[in-house]
């Protein structure tokens, strides 16, 4: 069946360790089931905002002096994706956002598969670039809010069901497999920054 969990960060700042919020939906043979946003404090080693970030995704200190920080979401995050695939748009960068977030907080970062979005569209469509909005385009799927965590996860749960259905895939394994797009728990030698999201 088609079970994973879609899920999309936004950062402070240029650190990819900033983690401010999170969107997660969970999916149940192909169907969203659940959907949580989070705000989030960032590691307090990285725990400033910078006007290029907040000008792209609208949160800002105020809107998570009240929040949890990092450390202590972490357990609920974790607990949410559970034994699922976490699906992101450039899951480099998502995968990434908890490594380092666990290491400027000083904890063991969580084994979580991770398969990339961007990678199976660009193996499967022929688009101008691979952008998250264009990439919801190229399927013809509805327009969403752009660095809206909880919209970009909800718009990689319509990527990954309109590429299954081209692939006649009935779960995230074999889709995987279709396009040659391995499922990845082993981004700890991925760094750098990566702009296609």
């Amino acid at each position: 069946m088609l079970d994973f969990t879609a899920i999309d960060f936004e950062t402070a700042n240029e650190h990819w360790g900033s983690p401010c919020a999170v969107g997660l939906v969970r999916v149940r043979d192909g169907v969203a089931v659940q959907a949580v946003h989070w705000l989030m404090r960032p590691p307090s080693r990285v725990d400033y905002f910078t006007p290029r970030n907040i000008e792209i995704h609208k949160i800002t200190p105020e809107m998570v002096a009240a929040a949890p920080p990092w450390r202590e979401l972490l357990p609920k995050l974790v607990g949410f994706v559970g034994d699922d695939v976490a699906v992101a748009h450039n899951a480099r960068f998502d995968a990434s956002v908890i490594r380092y977030a666990c290491a400027n907080d000083q904890l063991p970062a969580p084994r979580i598969p991770f398969l990339c979005t961007l990678n199976l569209s660009r193996r499967a469509l022929s688009l101008p670039n691979y952008r998250l909005p264009t990439v919801v385009r190229g399927l013809g799927l509805e327009l969403f809010d752009h660095h809206n965590p909880l919209a970009d996860a909800q718009a990689v749960v319509g990527i990954v069901g309109a590429l299954a259905a081209r692939s006649h895939c009935v779960d995230v394994s074999s889709l995987a497999a279709s396009l040659d797009v391995r499922i990845d728990s082993g981004y700890e030698s991925l760094a750098g920054n990566d702009r296609w999201r």
